[in-house]
């Protein structure tokens, strides 16, 4: 049986509760302006060389909870999160680890927000390319606003013209619930499908972020590189018409959105993430 999912709580990723309060001074209290700092907090791992960051930093992209990457950022600067920070300043991660820090702080500050891992359209023209977003809900809205938190504050590259990161349009992102769904219709190519700078595109990818955003609809955001249950042999193109059966399933629990519902499917042991990765 499924439960009802909070998303104004934090989740085991999400909770800044033991943060210093110092930490958090300054600190907007609007859902655009509470996310916009995070887009110069956090630094890609292919940008950190540039910034004089040292190797052994890198691995900062391994940290799961937002707390974690808080502690690191005060470790290396204990500026309070909404002061500007210089590139090498900043924590080293992916678009997961801004999608994960705005999350939080929406959370903290008590909107109903939450992560979704996809594909953003709007980075290369004809691809679909791995991205983390956020969505949150104010008081007065009826409808989820899907945000990039890494790009709200500007971007160091070209992104498709009339992109509006606060608020961005049917389209310019489809979540893997989104992109499986449509891949299964026949309406996108599942070959444009994938992350940027590697060989891994293709419908196996769809497969592997859709049961990522189911996860992270249950507030367990993984790191894109995680991989339980089916996922691995779904990689290596190891599963058939039963597992895609098993995905139509999700995406349909997804588009639905009850959070009784996408709770009770997480419990499948095929999609929850185990407790080894809730660390």
């Amino acid at each position: 049986m499924g439960i009802l999912i909070d998303y104004r709580a934090p989740g085991p990723f999400t909770d800044l509760s033991g943060v210093d309060p110092a930490a958090l001074r300054g600190v907007a209290t609007d859902p655009v302006g509470l996310c916009r700092p995070v887009s110069r907090l956090v630094i890609q791992p292919h940008d950190a060389k540039a910034a004089s960051i040292a190797d052994e930093r890198l691995a900062e992209n391994q940290i799961r909870p937002a707390a974690a990457l808080v502690e690191r950022l005060l470790a290396v600067d204990p500026a309070p999160l909404s002061e500007q920070r210089e590139a090498g300043l900043r924590v080293v991660g992916t678009c997961r680890h801004f999608a994960v820090l705005a999350c939080a702080l929406l959370r903290n500050a008590g909107y109903a927000a939450r992560v979704r891992c996809g594909f953003a359209t709007y980075f290369q023209p004809g691809q679909a390319l791995d991205h983390w977003v956020i969505e949150y809900r104010g008081a007065e809205d009826d409808r989820w606003i899907r945000l990039d938190p890494e790009h709200l504050g500007g971007s160091a590259f070209p992104l498709a013209a009339g992109l509006k990161p606060g608020d961005l349009k049917p389209g310019d992102f489809l979540t893997g619930a989104e992109a499986w769904a449509a891949y299964r219709r026949g309406e996108v190519d599942g070959a444009t499908f994938g992350v940027y700078g590697t060989e891994n595109f293709g419908p196996a990818e769809i497969r592997g972020n859709a049961v990522k955003d189911l996860a992270a609809l249950n507030k367990v955001e993984s790191l894109p590189w995680d991989e339980w249950g089916r996922m691995t042999d779904a990689f290596a193109g190891r599963t058939g018409a039963d597992y895609d059966a098993l995905l139509d399933e999700l995406a349909a629990v997804c588009e639905a959105d009850e959070p009784a519902a996408l709770s009770e499917l997480y419990q499948n042991p095929v999609f929850e993430v185990p407790a080894e990765m809730l660390r």
